[in-house]
């Protein structure tokens, strides 16, 4: 943190401490300062970032140059990503701040009178799909791979619902966390991309601070219902293949790079809320095998996996202009910290929601193969949205 933009003096921690998580972002929101607050999978410390100014990335740029912040990028690889500086950096266990030994004056307000997180808001639209356009969708895209255009391809909807006058970002947060301790639980606001909230299970690209690369395949996707017994959970020949390429997609990408030293764990059952899904682990020691800069090579050519677009890549995003019939904006995008306390973590933007003026718009997705069902396929993407659907509709 910048020492010349912060001032150290007990009457401004004592404040800061009794105004909270929700008067921190909502002095930074109305500087137009960016907002990025997360919490890793399997951890109790939730992180604030306030930036000043965005910046930002095209394609090329290498995370391993960028400073401390948090990377946010669109689905659209033509289109630029966002960077978000660590100008401010606080961390919260629950919500109390664990670090408070010097705090930026122009982000306390002395007489505070919201209780409530405020954000920044965008004029969008974005229109529902209905269970019998996307059954359709479904059919066509079955159509299509059985016509050998291509072996899969995600369909995904989007679904509007209203928020109460009194909706309560950080308690929205705080439930996201507490119902999906394996998810990155994020919540990103500024002025370019908007409001975003989400909870998503899956790892795109981390390097942790011992040079150890990892990435995941996750696919297939079932209810959970709590205490079941994953060892007896059984997969369908359709979820089985549909994780099996997410794990040839990856193993594509190191040939491309010649990488051939990599260790890979699985698939197995694992939990991500109110779901499961079957997952393969893939870590490189970046040292050992001579590859820096694994993070940023790795990212460009994982993104879009075939988990949130198809295989193969081309004809897959062909169908999806054609047919899906909207922006995706940064839903199946990509998120995370980058170079925050000497580690990458990037995760794929899913299972996230876009708040906006009263009401917010939910994002779900489904692998269809060969061996899909149209009907199962839209039920699958209500038990995604009801990650989201039942902290929003309930606050």
């Amino acid at each position: 943190m910048n020492r010349q933009n912060v001032i150290e003096d007990t009457r401004y921690v004592s404040n800061i401490k009794h105004q909270g998580l929700a008067s921190l972002i909502n002095n930074a929101v109305d500087k137009q300062f960016a907002v990025a607050l997360w919490r890793l999978p399997q951890q109790k410390v939730s992180h604030l970032i306030l930036s000043k100014e965005i910046t930002k990335l095209n394609r090329e740029s290498n995370l391993e140059d960028l400073t401390s912040g948090f990377i946010f990028a669109p689905f659209d690889t033509t289109k630029d990503r966002l960077f978000l500086k660590a100008d401010y950096a606080f961390s919260f266990e629950g919500l109390e701040l664990t670090d408070v030994d010097s705090l930026p004056i122009e982000l306390v307000s002395s007489s505070p009178n919201k209780s409530l997180a405020n954000y920044h808001r965008l004029d969008t639209h974005v229109p529902p799909t209905d269970r019998r356009s996307y059954v359709s969708k479904a059919s066509n895209a079955i159509q299509a791979i059985e016509n050998g255009q291509m072996e899969k391809v995600v369909t995904s909807r989007a679904l509007t619902i209203n928020l109460s006058p009194d909706f309560d970002l950080v308690n929205a947060f705080q439930k996201l966390c507490d119902s999906n301790p394996d998810a990155l639980v994020s919540f990103v606001s500024n002025a370019e991309s908007g409001t975003w909230l989400g909870a998503t299970p899956e790892l795109l690209v981390s390097v942790d601070s011992n040079k150890i690369f990892k990435t995941i395949a996750l696919a297939g996707t079932q209810h959970y219902t709590p205490g079941q017994n994953l060892k007896g959970v059984a997969w369908t020949q359709k979820d089985i293949e549909e994780q099996a390429l997410v794990e040839r997609y990856i193993i594509s990408c190191f040939k491309m790079i010649r990488l051939r030293e990599y260790d890979e764990h699985g698939p197995k059952t694992v939990i991500a809320g109110n779901l499961l899904h079957l997952r393969s682990d893939f870590s490189v020691d970046m040292q050992a095998t001579g590859f820096p800069q694994l993070g940023s090579a790795m990212l460009r050519l994982l993104h879009p996996t075939s988990a949130v677009c198809g295989s193969p890549l081309q004809p897959a995003l062909e169908f999806l202009k054609k047919y899906e019939g909207y922006d995706r904006q940064y839903y199946t995008g990509y998120l995370g910290p980058v170079n925050f306390k000497d580690q990458i973590q990037i995760f794929v933007n899913l299972r996230c929601a876009q708040l906006l003026n009263q009401f917010a718009i939910i994002y779900a997705g489904g692998g269809i193969t060969a061996d899909s069902i149209p009907e199962q396929e839209w039920l699958e993407t209500e038990m995604k949205l009801n990650t989201l659907r039942s902290v929003l509709t309930h606050d």
